[in-house]
């Protein structure tokens, strides 16, 4: 109800503010073509993913020091570091980079932009990038319309490039007419409080002309006409670096949670070096005196000091950050946690994917692990069990006693919005890879589908049980409540194995068939238990005949996940995968570093 309201009003304040003000207009459309822009970005990278984008960005941002590196070049390159910001959000979004190598393109950018600053102070070039924008708009909607994907791929990168700058350039002119009237000698103040005043101002003015490099320059006409003190200058220039941040927030509003968390990074980031740079003002204009003494800067030359200022705070901001970058990626996944669709669709597969053999059936081992994370916990739901608790630590017993299933969940329901999907998704799509890929190729890939289909399999057995195991883990009877608590743990502790197992090949072999070997042992029909339970009438007929069904069920699920770990620990296919997941586990820094190594190593399907 509210959505539908809010729209209505939205329109209705856009309309008046187009009605009263021409400034509003152009700020308000450059607001809306930069947006655009974005969506055409990702629209763009995502025809390149599995492709060359992604082995560049791979390979030039797989350590914390390359993706400084990339975003302090990129930075220099394009004199923005706001564009750089939402170019890596757009990466992101399309799945080419993960969390912490974006974070660490973020950090690069803001010593890059440093280098702005020097650009202003020594030789005063400022680079016009909006005067780029109208060639890369008809280039990039020339290639649009081309049937390659590649071509398309490019045309939309092009495009949104070019609606970046167009965006940014009518927001810098809509606020031209506040440039002019900003006089910063009415707020001229000494101390802590002089400090604070110019840092909003400078973080007002760098949100108004978007730009940083104009902050910075109106700071310094200020210092150099004595309206401000040089303490009151540098803080104009902390206000300038934390405004940047602003354009990067613009740019996750359409991007997806993993945008937004890099979007949040920034923030974060900014704020903090920020702080820091206020809190201890004095001790790094100490530091700007002693090295630009060093450097043989003129003690009244502030525009070079103002641009060994930058430079210092922001080195100093991401030195102290980076090795924090994994404590960041944790706090922001919880802060800014993914939606799940109300149906889950494919994250990996896509056309640009099919046109080599090797990137399909990477595509395809992803998407492998994103369906049996999915399948899994279905099985833990219908099992009455988090999935969190059977990945830990605790014992399964204890985790089996104190839970209990919900006898109204749907799983049918469950099966179609989590499973079925991306299963069809996936046989469609390897079923297309198939016809270019080697006889080696083909075996790797017919062991993920056939795991694939037992996973399923799997999965419709819990589907089974479901309905008894409700029933009979709340019956007075301590035998049957026992016996079916007792398939649950059974189960539970198979999957449990099995998110293990593939951590380490080392004794993989071993390792299921001894737990083929337990299966067996607890089979309640081949062990005599069952009978037992009948002769001395401790079930009830009814029962018997649901704990041999049920139990049969139980055993399968065991016994078809094992063959997913049997297949996927075949040499030929564990030795291509492992390669595989080597480049998934660059691909996803992020993960490695706050602590999930396991899942992104985990390669049963």
């Amino acid at each position: 109800m509210l959505k539908k309201t809010l729209l209505p009003v939205i329109f209705l304040v856009l309309a008046w503010g187009f009605w009263v003000s021409p400034e509003f207009k152009e700020i308000a459309a450059g607001v809306a073509i930069f947006l655009f822009g974005m969506m055409a970005l990702e629209e763009g990278f995502k025809a390149f993913t599995g492709g060359v984008l992604e082995k560049i960005l791979t390979a030039s941002t797989n350590r914390v020091w390359k993706s400084l590196g990339f975003g302090m070049i990129a930075t220099t390159l394009m004199q923005s570091s706001s564009l750089v910001s939402v170019l890596t959000i757009s990466f992101l979004s399309a799945g080419l980079i993960a969390l912490a190598p974006g974070i660490g393109i973020i950090f690069g950018a803001n010593i890059g932009t440093t280098t702005g600053a020097w650009l202003v102070a020594g030789i005063g070039l400022k680079i016009d990038i909006a005067a780029y924008a109208m060639p890369m708009i008809v280039f990039g909607v020339i290639l649009v319309f081309q049937k390659s994907k590649a071509l398309k791929g490019a045309g939309y990168i092009l495009a949104g490039i070019g609606f970046l700058f167009l965006g940014i350039h009518y927001m810098k002119t809509g606020f031209e007419t506040f440039q002019d009237s900003i006089d910063l000698s009415q707020f001229s103040m000494t101390g802590y409080a002089g400090v604070l005043v110019y840092t909003l101002i400078g973080i007002v003015a760098t949100v108004v002309m978007q730009s940083s490099h104009a902050t910075l320059i109106l700071g310094i006409a200020a210092l150099a006409a004595g309206q401000i003190t040089y303490e009151n200058s540098l803080a104009i220039a902390i206000g300038s670096n934390v405004g940047t941040t602003i354009t990067a927030v613009l740019g996750a509003l359409s991007a997806n949670a993993a945008g937004k968390r890099l979007a949040g990074a920034h923030l974060i980031f900014n704020f903090s070096t920020g702080i820091l740079a206020i809190l201890f003002i004095s001790q790094l204009a100490w530091a700007v005196d002693g090295i630009s003494s060093g450097l043989g800067i003129a003690q009244d030359n502030y525009t070079l000091k103002f641009a060994v200022f930058h430079t210092l705070f922001n080195v100093i901001g991401v030195a102290l950050t980076t090795p924090f970058i994994g404590k960041l990626v944790t706090l922001l996944e919880g802060l800014i946690p993914e939606k799940l669709p109300d149906v889950s669709q494919p994250r990996y597969l896509n056309e640009a994917a099919l046109e080599l053999p090797d990137t399909a059936l990477k595509a395809i081992f992803r998407e492998a692990q994103h369906f049996y994370d999915n399948a899994e916990d279905y099985m833990c739901q219908g099992l009455g069990l988090r999935t969190a608790d059977v990945r830990s630590d605790e014992e399964i017993a204890v985790l089996v006693e104190a839970s209990r299933i919900n006898p109204e969940l749907d799983l049918e329901d469950l099966y179609q919005r989590r499973v079925k999907n991306l299963y069809s998704a996936i046989i469609g799509f390897a079923v297309k890879a198939e016809s270019e890929m080697t006889p080696e190729q083909i075996e790797v890939l017919t062991n993920l589908t056939g795991a694939i289909r037992d996973v399923v399999q799997a999965v419709k057995d819990v589907k089974h049980l479901h309905k008894n195991m409700a029933r009979y883990t709340v019956s007075d009877n301590n035998d049957i409540r026992a016996q079916y608590n007792a398939m649950r743990g059974q189960i539970a502790q198979v999957l449990r194995t099995m998110d293990r197992l593939q951590v380490d090949k080392e004794g993989t072999v071993q390792k299921l068939e001894q737990l083929k070997s337990e299966l067996r042992e607890t089979d309640i029909v081949d062990s005599g238990a069952l009978d037992q339970l009948i002769r001395t009438n401790r079930i009830s007929s009814e029962m018997a005949s649901s704990l041999i069904n049920d139990s049969g069920y139980a055993q399968n699920i065991g016994h078809k996940l094992i063959n997913v770990g049997q297949a996927v620990s075949h040499d030929r296919t564990y030795d291509l995968l492992t390669t595989l997941a080597e480049s998934q586990e660059a691909d996803n820094a992020d993960e490695s570093i706050s602590g999930r190594s396991a899942r992104a190593g985990r390669e049963v399907a």
